[in-house]
């Protein structure tokens, strides 16, 4: 009787091992989840997303990205922040302002790193510690001083999005900077891509130069801006020299926007790591990493006549349709 109370204790204690075991479940490393929410396939939103994807990669971080296109579409941007949310992702990143936006509303208690986003403040994307990102906000000054030097303009024209805070920001600032030149400042408004070139053609005979901003929906039809001012021989300045290649874009004098892509990636892998939003804060792309585009077939078209110092500083000098630099 003892033997056999004995072998059952045993097999007892055998099959509690086992179930034990079995109910144990293989651990690991955290896989993060990365939604990165972009607002319209273009060029300097698209190399954003990749210099992302680029530098995670060269993390020790096990990651899993998400991408999102909203296709310029805002309720697209809330729809996406939505959908993060009920993924729980450990981090959300927003690449433009409007994208920012809609997961700033949406994922209070979530990690949040912003790109693009030329004025967080005006975008509303401060008072919760748990946001941080890259600005790029450009220097609209600047960039006026080398529309009067190459083409002594009085008038410059800008074609902005009414319905995106960095649009208005940088239409403020271009608007700022010409009064104190004592350049008048020709603007209109458009809400979509599609109404730029109507837009453009509506005030492309009142101005002697055109000037395009970091706006991500007029920036998206510069194909449409460019030709417009081509064939009224009025030169065009971008602050976008990413998405200037292959138009009738003059000169542009914009930030590296892959740079920015990877400097958005070490935000998240610090965030990630434990640093906190907070110690980071608005970081400014800086101002000596402008690079300066020169396309001289254009020069040539409108009669413009570009300085040797100034073709000495340019990152890329177009012609022949090549990047001869």
């Amino acid at each position: 009787m003892k033997k056999l109370l004995t072998i059952a204790l045993l097999i007892l204690l055998t099959v509690s091992t086992i179930f034990a075991s079995g109910a144990k479940e293989e651990t690991g490393p955290k896989t993060y989840k990365i939604g990165v929410s972009k607002l319209l396939t273009h060029p300097a939103l698209d190399a954003i997303a990749q210099g992302i994807s680029d530098y995670m990669a060269t993390t020790d971080i096990p990651y899993e990205i998400k991408e999102e296109n909203a296709n310029g579409d805002i309720s697209t941007c809330a729809s996406i922040a939505a959908l993060f949310k009920e993924e729980k992702v450990d981090v959300a990143v927003g690449i433009a302002t409007p994208t920012a936006q809609a997961i700033f509303n949406a994922l209070p208690n979530t990690l949040q790193v912003y790109s693009s986003v030329t004025d967080p403040v005006a975008a509303g994307l401060t008072g919760n510690d748990l946001v941080c990102g890259v600005s790029d906000m450009v220097p609209v000054a600047t960039h006026l001083e080398l529309i009067e030097k190459l083409t002594g303009a009085k008038t410059v024209g800008m074609v902005y999005t009414s319905s995106e805070a960095n649009g208005i920001s940088l239409m403020e600032a271009m608007k700022a900077a010409a009064e104190a030149a004592g350049v008048k400042l020709i603007t209109v408004a458009v809400a979509n891509s599609a109404e730029v070139r109507v837009a453009a053609q509506s005030i492309i005979d009142r101005v002697d130069a055109m000037y395009v901003a970091t706006d991500n929906t007029v920036i998206s039809a510069i194909t449409a801006l460019s030709d417009v001012c081509i064939a009224a021989k009025v030169p065009l300045f971008s602050a976008d020299t990413t998405s200037s290649f292959d138009t009738d874009v003059l000169l542009a004098g914009g930030f590296d926007y892959y740079k920015s892509g990877l400097l958005t990636g070490q935000l998240i892998e610090k965030v990630i790591k434990g640093t906190k939003p907070t110690e980071i804060g608005m970081t400014l792309l800086d101002e000596a990493s402008l690079e300066l585009y020169i396309n001289l077939d254009v020069a040539n078209k409108l009669g413009i006549t570009i300085p040797e110092d100034m073709k000495a500083n340019a990152a890329y000098l177009i012609k022949d349709g090549k990047n001869i630099k």
